[in-house]
């Protein structure tokens, strides 16, 4: 046997060898040292700090080594940008293989991530008060504690892949200490006490699931902004211009109107025009969505519900401080959860669509998804290949994809027969209810019954334990008292609406608590490999019955010519309740009245599906699943559909054409940077006279403007500009911080709805007492503070306009990467900045936060794959970063360049394509 080799076996060349150095240097010429000699002192340290601490984590990648537990040799072949492709002859071997991969790759990743899924930040980065309320609110869900139930509920064969990932973790962390593991390690321990990382155990990666399925929730911000934004406003119809119906936007949902009886794949089951909802939509076969047995209920969408409550609950329970403050500090409670895939708001979306054979150059269909989350360093994905020797009923994986350090299998990618891509279905998995909580006793209908209650301790390294107690209702935890040890709300609640009954009683304080279909234990799991090992439809729907949470669409295709839809996930089943409170679940609603309760959950075999749709492609982006008055009742709240919008513009515009599709087409689509922000308000924003040249200036670039934010245009920097003063002026007076628009594609759909309305009570500046301001006023004015915003950021010329110069994507080290961090160790953990093309609610969606002054990227597409079905090894993907999580490695950030300028890597996946571009061979022994 040959020995291993100690490090990355390539030698670096000059500039491998200088890159650590290279990007502590472009921020230190901004610092404008004084001298030579501290210029030369940090430099030194810098690159020692790079060589012989930082690669001293870098893993073998080639060579030899054994690994305990294996049956047979496992080959692990790696590419030019480091991937791994990983051959078996045993099922266990390959699973027990990735977890060695994974625990090289990436290990602190899944360290950090336990840590934050148990509720054990604070053990791991000491005495932080942001790490302390993350565990006090992690231990109040107690995902960790779910995560144990669920293991049981696993098939035998799930069970074993999981034990023998992380045996895998286990066999690679054994004989090395924290140090050779992650260069965190070492910089932590100059601050902490850090020890030797607990054995990797199965329950660890389905906790992971549990952080994932939060960062995917659907509504639950809507819901509390909504009762927040009442409490600003006063008036119910104004809340309802905030929240607008899906349909004013006037783009189609996935799918159409239920298949008729008896309907076959491909025919025409839905009327071209408008649907109820004030959509149109053509031609997709659908199934499953009818009424649900278990409640008897069809439970429509409600697309048109309106506000979702009435004027008698409004002026009476929302109406009341002491419930605001309940509900004001649940929302600041919930925003302590650590981000780790996606910030669970208007940023976070994707893209997904399937083009049948029928409309590509090949005659078999092509396949992309593009899953926009949370950007930082390292990426999301770990991309990788798990192919059996030979594929069997014992061995059933032949797949490459995307997937998450800590977890084994592909979530998002393809096998030998089948392509699948996901996108957030947004359906409204969360609810808020308002609880009567007296003493360690909560109301339910005319009884006091006992909170369940269970006593944490919050270990703190370097700090004293933390110990907390968790309430919890029938609903699940209570929310708002979490990190106030006054709590919340603990005011009298005599506004409330009450019943004959409960008249001259002590109704008790308000609490709020969360009831989450991923608090109840499920079968996710076992899903991620049903889907790696799927042939078909039939497949597709077992394994979409299987994938409780987070409610995904699915995409797929095969390799014989069929695409389809799935939606899957656990989806609450709400009566519809007569009376003050909507039971839709848009509002937080009483947790007395058991009438709001759930009823159960939509069957599996009533979630939308299509297969084979007339017109040849499916979209999934984040919109509505049906229209208006069809199917199961998923969600009130959706993306208002502008993306999916263009993304079917698109494709039918190349259809009509007679060009058929390659898959430099589809990426093309993915990179499109067409802003419908643009082409509803260019328009406008030309009418309104601007008497000075200066003021002007700016205006005169929108006239010839393609409406592209394209990274070198000047005019798409002056429209971002324009945008984010024309939010600022006419919403930030009246609604609380929390609230002001962050700009995404609710606030276009708002907007929409007021610019035909000139003295709309919004457009009114609540600060100028005296004037009563219209809409082209509010124009007016966001044009000129564009203009001098612009002079200030860039400069007083136009001509030195871009919009990369404030649009770059800064990506951030998740624990070492914040202001917080000595500057040459955050120059060190976090890569380069890079401008970027794009926008939010724009197919190529690298958003930005509107109301936080900045144009900086906050999340985008966290990959771009396109599956050929016709040759799998013609297929491209790319991640925002590189597979490594250790900065020293040539694959940290090896991805990063052609990810900013829309570019992909080849991919190859049949055995002879990956060996031709094998550069590291390791061998797994037993």
């Amino acid at each position: 046997m040959s020995a291993p080799t100690s490090h990355e076996t390539a030698t670096p060349d000059a500039t491998e060898a200088v890159e650590p150095t290279r990007r502590a240097m472009s921020r230190l010429r901004k610092l404008a040292i004084g001298t030579a000699v501290v210029v030369v002192l940090v430099l030194a340290a810098v690159t020692t700090f790079g060589w012989a601490i930082g690669r001293r984590a870098l893993p073998s990648t080639s060579g030899e080594v054994q690994v305990e537990g294996l049956t047979a040799d496992v080959r692990v072949l790696r590419d030019q940008q480091g991937v791994p492709h990983i051959y078996a002859d045993q099922a266990t071997d390959l699973f027990r293989a990735q977890g060695y991969v994974h625990a090289q790759d990436r290990f602190f990743e899944m360290d950090f991530r336990r840590h934050v899924t148990a509720g054990r930040l604070a053990e791991l980065v000491g005495e932080q008060e942001s790490a302390i309320s993350a565990d006090k609110l992690i231990r109040t869900f107690g995902w960790r504690q779910v995560a144990e139930q669920e293991l049981d509920l696993l098939t035998p064969e799930t069970q074993e892949y999981l034990r023998a990932y992380a045996d895998g973790v286990n066999a690679y962390i054994a004989d090395r200490s924290p140090s050779e593991l992650g260069v965190e390690y070492t910089v932590l321990g100059a601050t902490v006490e850090v020890e030797s990382p607990e054995p990797w155990d199965p329950v660890d990666s389905l906790a992971w699931l549990k952080a994932m399925a939060w960062d995917l929730r659907s509504n639950y911000n809507d819901e509390l902004d909504r009762a927040i934004a009442y409490s600003a406003l006063d008036d119910p119809s104004r809340v309802a211009q905030l929240f607008p119906d899906y349909g004013t936007a006037g783009n189609r949902p996935i799918l159409t109107a239920p298949a008729q009886p008896g309907a076959g794949s491909g025919e025409q089951t839905g009327a071209e025009g408008p649907g109820t909802d004030g959509t149109g939509t053509e031609g997709a076969t659908t199934e499953g969505t009818g009424t649900d047995d278990a409640s008897g209920e069809t439970g429509t969408e409600q697309a048109s519900a309106g506000t979702g409550t009435t004027s008698d609950t409004v002026n009476g329970m929302f109406r009341d401080k002491a419930l605001r403050d309940a509900l004001a500090a649940t929302q600041k409670a919930l925003a302590a959860v650590p981000e780790q895939i996606a910030r669970g708001d208007e940023g976070t979306g994707s893209n997904s669509w399937v083009v049948s054979g029928q409309y590509t150059e090949s005659g078999r269909p092509l396949l992309a998804n593009d899953p926009h989350l949370s950007l930082q360093a390292p990426g999301i994905w770990h991309q990788v290949g798990l192919h059996c020797n030979t594929v069997s009923d014992s061995c059933p994986f032949d797949t490459a994809g995307f997937g998450f350090s800590g977890f084994p299998g592909v979530v998002i990618g393809h096998n030998a027969d089948l392509a699948w891509g996901l996108t957030n279905m947004g359906a409204d998995v969360t609810d808020f209810f308002i609880e009567r909580v007296r003493g360690d006793t909560y109301k339910r209908g005319d009884q006091w019954i006992d909170l369940e209650t269970r006593e944490e301790t919050i270990r703190v390294s370097g700090g004293s334990p933390v110990d907390l107690t968790v309430r919890s209702t029938v609903h699940g935890p209570l929310i708002s008292d979490v990190l106030d040890d006054d709590k919340a709300g603990a005011a009298s609640m005599d506004a409330l609406v009450q019943s004959p009954t409960q008249e001259g009683t002590e109704l008790g304080d308000y609490a709020i608590s969360l009831q989450w279909t991923a608090l109840e234990p499920g079968r996710t799991a076992d899903a991620v490999f049903a889907f790696d090992t799927a042939r078909n439809a039939e497949d597709i729907r077992e394994a979409a019955a299987l994938f409780d949470v987070p409610a995904q669409n699915i995409v797929y295709a095969t390799t014989d010519g069929h695409i389809g839809y799935q939606a899957p996930g656990r989806v609450p089943l709400r009566a519809d309740v007569p009376g003050p409170v909507s039971s839709d679940g848009s509002w937080p609603r009483p947790g007395w009245d058991a009438r709001y309760d759930w009823t159960g959950y939509v069957k599996p075999e009533n979630m939308p599906r299509a297969q084979d749709p007339g017109e040849g492609f499916i979209v999934a982006a984040n919109q509505a699943v049906l229209p208006g008055g069809s199917g199961p009742r998923l969600a009130r709240d959706w993306d208002y559909g502008f993306r999916s919008e263009r993304i079917r513009t698109l494709l039918t515009e190349q259809i009509d054409s007679g060009r058929r599709f390659t898959a430099e087409d589809m990426a093309a689509i993915q990179n499109d940077d067409w802003s419908a922000f643009a082409d509803l308000l260019v328009g406008v924003l030309l009418e309104i006279e601007l008497e000075d040249d200066y003021d002007a200036d700016g205006q005169r670039l929108l006239r010839d403007w393609d409406r592209t934010m394209d990274k070198d245009s000047a005019a798409a920097a002056y429209f971002a500009a324009v945008w984010q003063n024309l939010l600022r002026a006419t919403f930030q007076d009246e609604l609380p911080e929390s609230m002001w628009p962050a700009g995404g594609d609710r606030w276009l759909a708002v907007v929409q709805g007021m610019l035909d309305d000139e003295n709309n009570a919004f457009w009114d500046d609540k600060t100028t007492v005296s004037v009563r301001e219209s809409r082209n006023e509010i124009l007016t004015q966001a044009l000129k503070s564009a203009r001098q915003d612009m002079t200030v950021e860039i400069s007083k010329d136009p001509g030195d306009w871009s919009w990369g110069m404030l649009h770059q994507l800064e990506l951030e080290h998740s624990a070492l990467g914040g202001e917080g961090v000595p500057s040459l160790i955050r120059t060190y953990m976090n890569p380069s900045p890079h401008p970027v093309s794009g926008g939010t609610s724009i197919v190529n969606a690298t958003s930005w936060d509107a109301a936080s002054g900045s144009y900086s990227v906050t999340s985008g597409p966290s990959m771009r794959m396109v599956v050929d079905l016709a040759d799998l090894d013609a297929s491209t993907w790319v991640t925002v970063t590189g597979v490594s999580g250790h900065p020293a490695s040539n694959h940290y950030d090896d991805q990063i360049d052609e990810w900013a300028n829309g570019e992909t890597f080849a991919w190859p996946f049949t055995r002879e394509a990956v060996e031709a571009v094998t550069e590291d061979e390791l061998t797994l022994t037993p």
